[in-house]
C-alpha cells in the first residue's frame, strides 16, 4: 500500500498555505527518513486572510463566520493539493491521505475550566469530498483532552529527523510563534519542546500597519531602527516568557492589541525603533529559553519564515555566540517545508495506529493518537 502522504500548513503568519508531497518509503537528501517529491505555495486572498484574523478576536456571529471560513479554507487546500499533484505528476489515487491542520484561531488549554480548548478553522469533509482523497485533520485536540497543550506538535517529528545519541540539539521554528525543540537537552534522549514566544506575528503586523506588504524583506526595516531598552523591557515583563513548559501560545496572547498596550506608555518610538525593539524581544526571548533550558546546544537547526530573515538571525547569534546557527536546508529540507513535512507525517501515524504526542512537550497525560479520520468515500 502507498505510504505517500500529503501535509498542509497554514500557520500563525497567515500568509498562505504551504503543501508537500511526501513519500514516506524512500530516503530523500541528506539522509532524510523520507523523500519529499514536491512543494507548492499558495497564498491567501486578502477577504479570507482578514476573516481568519478577525476571528482570533470575538466578533459577530462567529460560528456562521468559521463554518464559510473552513468551507474556503477547504478549498484553497483542494486549489494546492491538485496543483501538487499536477507539478509531480502523480495521481491522486497513490495518495494515502492528507494530513490538514487547519488555522488556529482560538488555542486556550487548561483555561476557563481546567480542560480549555483549542479551535482551528477547517473542513475536512469538504476537503475530501473535493479531493477524493482521506483526510486526517483535529491533531491537537486528543491532546488537549488528556490534560495537554495540543502543541507544539512538531518536536515529535524533529526527533525522528534530526536525533543524535549523546548529542545535544536544537530546533528552531521561526513562524509566526517561535518554537523550540531540544532534543538530548538532558543526556537521556528525552525532548523538551515549547513555544518561546512571538518571531513574525508580531514584525508581520507592525510593518503591514505602516510600511504595507506581507512582512519586512530578510528584515531589513527593523535593522535600520534603534532598539528601545524601555520598550523591551516593558514587553519582557509578559509573565508567559518566565513560565516554564510545558507551555504554548498564539495569537491570543501575542498580538496587536498586547503591542498597543505596550506602546502607550511614555512617548511613541518611531516606527523603525519599535520594529527594530520587536526583532530583539524574539531574539532575547529565544535565547534566554535556550540558555535555561539547554544550554549545551552548539547547533541550532533554523525552519520557518523567519530563517530568511538576516537581521532576526543576526541579533540571536550576537545572544548565542557559541551556538552555531543553521538552516534544515542542509539536510535537504528547505525552511518553508518543514511543517508541512511534519503533518504529513503525523496523519502517516495515525494511520498506522502511533502515537503523535510526546508526553514530555505537551504535558498530556499518556501517548495518544492524534487526528480524526474523514474518508473520501
Amino acid at each position: 500500500m502507498s505510504e505517500c502522504f500529503i501535509g498542509l500548513m497554514s500557520g500563525t503568519s497567515l500568509d498562505g498555505v504551504d503543501g508537500v508531497l511526501v513519500d514516506f518509503t524512500a530516503a530523500g537528501a541528506g539522509a532524510l527518513p523520507m523523500r519529499v517529491i514536491g512543494h507548492e505555495w499558495l497564498p491567501f486572498d486578502e477577504p479570507l486572510r482578514q476573516e481568519l484574523l478577525a476571528l482570533n478576536s470575538p466578533g459577530h456571529d462567529q460560528l456562521h463566520r468559521a463554518a464559510l471560513a473552513g468551507n474556503a479554507l477547504a478549498r484553497l487546500y483542494a486549489r494546492l493539493v491538485a496543483q501538487l499533484l499536477k507539478h509531480c505528476n502523480v495521481p491522486g489515487s497513490d495518495v494515502r491521505a492528507i494530513g490538514a491542520h487547519g488555522q488556529t484561531v482560538r488555542h486556550r488549554p487548561g483555561a476557563f475550566d481546567g480542560t480549555g480548548y483549542t479551535v482551528q478553522v477547517n473542513q475536512p469533509a469538504l476537503l475530501a469530498e473535493l479531493t477524493h482523497i482521506d483526510v486526517v485533520a483535529d491533531f491537537r485536540s486528543r491532546d488537549v483532552a488528556a490534560g495537554g497543550q495540543g502543541a507544539p506538535l512538531v518536536p515529535a517529528f524533529h526527533q525522528a529527523l534530526l536525533a543524535r545519541e549523546g548529542y545535544v540539539v536544537g530546533v528552531l521554528n521561526l513562524g509566526g510563534i517561535a518554537n523550540l525543540t531540544l532534543l538530548g537537552a538532558h543526556g537521556d534522549g528525552s525532548v523538551t519542546g515549547f513555544d518561546c514566544g512571538p518571531a513574525n506575528v508580531l514584525l508581520d503586523g507592525w510593518h503591514q500597519r505602516h510600511r504595507g506588504g506581507a512582512y519586512d524583506a530578510a528584515g531589513a526595516w527593523a535593522a535600520s531602527g534603534h532598539v528601545q531598552p524601555d520598550l523591551l523591557a516593558r514587553m519582557l515583563s509578559e509573565p508567559y516568557f518566565a513560565l516554564p513548559p510545558p507551555k504554548s501560545t498564539g495569537r491570543d496572547l501575542f498580538n496587536q492589541a498586547w503591542l498597543d498596550g505596550h506602546l502607550a506608555v511614555g512617548a511613541p518610538p518611531a516606527a523603525a525603533d519599535v520594529q527594530a525593539t520587536l526583532a530583539e524581544l524574539t531574539a532575547c526571548s529565544i535565547a534566554a529559553d535556550v540558555q535555561r533550558h539547554a544550554s549545551a546546544v552548539r547547533d541550532l537547526w533554523l525552519c520557518g519564515g523567519g530563517a530568511f530573515n538576516a537581521d532576526l538571525r543576526a541579533r540571536l547569534q550576537r545572544r548565542l555566540p557559541g551556538v552555531t546557527l543553521r538552516s534544515t536546508e542542509a539536510i535537504g529540507l528547505p525552511p518553508t517545508q518543514v511543517e508541512a513535512t511534519a503533518f504529513a507525517w503525523l496523519a502517516r501515524a495515525f494511520v498506522h495506529e502511533q502515537t503523535g504526542n510526546l508526553v514530555s512537550v505537551t504535558g498530556a497525560r499518556g501517548p495518544r493518537r492524534l487526528g480524526a479520520w474523514y474518508p473520501s468515500k
